[in-house]
């Protein structure tokens, strides 16, 4: 079982490739920056905001 995000870290953060904000998608566990098209993974509960980490979509 994946631990829960902590949703109010997401006011803070903001993508790294666009400095833009991201949005949390629970049923995927990943944030989302629409603007880079990019989605980066949460692993233990904590987000990894690394480019090369995030998935394209």
């Amino acid at each position: 079982m994946q631990p829960d995000f902590n949703e109010a870290l997401l006011a803070k953060l903001v993508c790294p490739a666009t400095r833009t904000p991201l949005r949390y998608d629970a049923a995927a566990g990943e944030l989302i920056s629409d603007e880079a098209g990019l989605a980066y993974p949460i692993r233990d509960g904590i987000p990894v905001l690394l480019i090369e980490a995030a998935r394209k979509i």
